[in-house]
């Protein structure tokens, strides 16, 4: 039975470390970026405290689906699709966490 809580507790450690290399931030643009100005709808994406994308809300965009999200280029190899619409800052990001993880 220990050997089993052992390989148990071992199983769940390696589950975090993935899960904490993949564990992505938002943060408001304005407090990510120094320069400029920035809407208090766009956001940036980090992973690891590497800004790997951005969330925003954006005018040109299909009815009905107001957020934007995109990877940054160079984090988008292997993965698909790289950018996309929501209809919520929530299903944004979720969007964003699954194309991320998709390898």
């Amino acid at each position: 039975m220990a050997a089993r809580g052992a390989r148990a507790a071992v199983e769940v450690a390696a589950d975090l470390v993935k899960m904490d290399k993949d564990y992505l931030v938002l943060k408001r643009a304005s407090a990510s970026r120094l320069s400029g100005e920035w809407s208090d709808d766009d956001f940036d994406v980090l992973c690891g405290g590497v800004v790997v994308g951005r969330i925003m809300q954006a005018a040109a965009v299909p009815v009905g689906m107001s957020w934007m999200w995109t990877l940054a280029f160079g984090h988008h190899e292997d993965r698909t699709p790289a950018h996309g619409y929501a209809a919520t800052r929530e299903a944004a990001m979720a969007a964003f966490a699954k194309s991320w993880r998709r390898r």
